[in-house]
């Protein structure tokens, strides 16, 4: 695999698992959990998150041939399920029911939903790390090259996130507010897009642009 190879996977990598992205969602999640546990918090959202992309992109494709599924229905249902997630960042419930939920609940809960699954290790970054080590196209050389790219993703997301804390301090409740409703109407876009990419690879829809096409141009 040539370097301009190995560049085009970390940049495809970088599109779908989007660190950026990731921080509003983990001042969204955070919104509620004491500030000295924020560092584990998203140490370990990450760590999932690397367990969950590490695994399908060595298994994903057997697995998934396996069930006799294709990738389109994977990323219609993964997508659908990043909608439902984006609804929550929007109408989420208000402060006083959240302060409840809270007392009653561990505080680093929510570093695996919806912050390791599925802000960091969302759909469209399952099926990329499945559809960049196609089974039948790369070599165990070439597919461990793609999983050093998506550790280094994983490390700027971690390194992001971490930064999160002290913009926390700065923003306060009601900026983490503004941006969650903001993000999660950007999140929504995305989860569409997930979607019509999925019908357009099970030949449903036509759809120019977007990450379906960014895949599909990976293989």
């Amino acid at each position: 695999m040539d370097i301009s190879a190995v560049f085009r996977e970390f940049i495809t990598l970088f599109v779908v698992i989007d660190p950026i992205g990731s921080v509003p969602v983990f001042l969204f999640a955070t919104k509620y959990v004491p500030r000295a546990l924020h560092r584990r918090f998203a140490i370990r959202a990450v760590s999932v998150a690397t367990a969950v992309l590490i695994g399908f992109l060595f298994f994903g494709q057997f697995v998934l041939e396996a069930m006799g599924l294709r990738l389109g229905s994977f990323q219609i249902a993964g997508g659908i399920v990043l909608f439902i997630f984006a609804m929550t960042m929007i109408f989420g419930d208000s402060k006083p029911q959240r302060e409840i939920e809270e007392a009653e609940r561990d505080h680093l809960e929510g570093a695996v939903f919806p912050l390791a699954i599925p802000s960091i290790a969302s759909p469209g970054a399952m099926l990329g790390v499945v559809v960049l080590t196609d089974n039948h196209q790369n070599s165990m050389a070439d597919q461990l090259v793609t999983a050093g790219a998506l550790l280094v993703v994983l490390a700027i997301t971690l390194g992001l996130l971490l930064a999160a804390t002290k913009v926390y301090k700065y923003i306060g409740t009601t900026g983490a507010n503004i941006i969650s409703r903001v993000m999660g109407m950007l999140l929504a876009a995305v989860a569409v897009d997930a979607i019509l990419g999925g019908m357009d690879m099970m030949g449903l829809a036509t759809v120019v642009g977007g990450a379906g096409e960014m895949l599909s141009g990976a293989k």
